[in-house]
């Protein structure tokens, strides 16, 4: 057998890092995507009217579905390594239309037709998603880095 000057044994040793790093950081990616959650309900309070929209926001883990009808993407299946944050569901549908607000529209036909103001935008998502965003980073990168460590 010819010699690969070590080619064979740094795969092997790439190959158990990504399977360290894999393994340690969903609990990680989990823990983020639940603060971030966190921080995107505290700031739906202020348009809470039923508390639909705010029991809405979930998170999913590798391997799940998101919920049918949820912003942003609609259902999936998560990949590996991932957390998704979505918002809305198959009765909560409304959840874009409270983040970004409405522009007036008539409403009703013919004589009747009345004309709706709009909303005002009232953002959650993508604030809560912004500001929970580089700590979750930050703690990912750490596991990251503690798994190959380990792995070595």
């Amino acid at each position: 057998m010819a010699d690969d000057g070590g080619l064979a044994k740094f795969q092997r040793r790439l190959q158990a890092m990504r399977l360290a790093a894999s393994g340690s950081v969903a609990p990680a990616l989990l823990q983020g995507a639940n603060e971030i959650a966190a921080l995107q309900r505290a700031a739906a309070q202020s348009s809470r009217k039923t508390g639909a929209l705010i029991d809405s926001i979930k998170v999913t883990g590798p391997g799940q579905a998101t919920p049918s009808h949820s912003q942003p993407g609609g259902q999936m299946v998560v990949p590996e390594n991932m957390a998704v944050v979505t918002a809305g569901n198959s009765e909560v549908r409304y959840a874009h239309l409270v983040e970004y607000g409405t522009r007036p529209r008539m409403q009703g036909q013919g004589t009747q037709a009345d004309v709706h103001p709009g909303t005002a935008a009232q953002p959650f998502f993508w604030p809560g998603f912004r500001l929970g965003r580089g700590k979750a980073l930050k703690r990912i990168k750490r596991a990251i880095g503690k798994a190959v460590k380990e792995a070595k």
